[in-house]
């Protein structure tokens, strides 16, 4: 939360002002959320029963805002019809990236296949006075890849 603040009176000599709290934009909540995220350590409770300690003996003890976790996620990449998760077979995926929608990190090491749609979509399309957009067809070829 932020305050954003506006100012009142003549010509803004700021007589009366006007404060209010506002959240950040969405895309800032996402981005600092996705950090943390990806900083998050693995903790056990501590002997007092209030603190936790790092798994691991080189990763520093958790601060009051890092994302801390206690048990590991189930698999994702296995369909899992208790907890309604569908695995990744059959996912499209993108197969240069190195982020988490990239056919190396969906698909679980299981390799992806590659195929190629053609479709017809309007190009060129111009302004004709007056108003009518007069456009002509083209043919548009993506790739596709797929997790196995």
């Amino acid at each position: 939360m932020r305050t954003e603040c506006k100012c009142h009176g003549l010509s803004g000599s700021c007589t009366l002002k006007t404060c209010w709290r506002k959240m950040p934009p969405f895309r800032e909540v996402g981005n600092r959320l996705k950090e943390r995220f990806d900083g998050a350590a693995k903790v056990i409770a501590g002997n007092d029963g209030q603190s936790f300690m790092p798994e691991g003996s080189s990763i520093k003890p958790p601060g009051k805002v890092d994302l801390v976790y206690s048990e590991d996620s189930l698999p994702f990449c296995v369909p899992n019809n208790t907890l309604g998760s569908f695995g990744t077979q059959g996912r499209t995926c993108v197969d240069n990236s190195m982020a988490e929608e990239g056919c190396g990190i969906l698909c679980c090491g299981r390799g992806h296949t590659v195929h190629y749609v053609t479709e017809v979509k309007n190009c060129k399309c111009k302004f004709e006075w007056c108003c009518e957009v007069k456009c002509e067809k083209c043919n548009e070829t993506r790739k596709i890849s797929t997790c196995l």
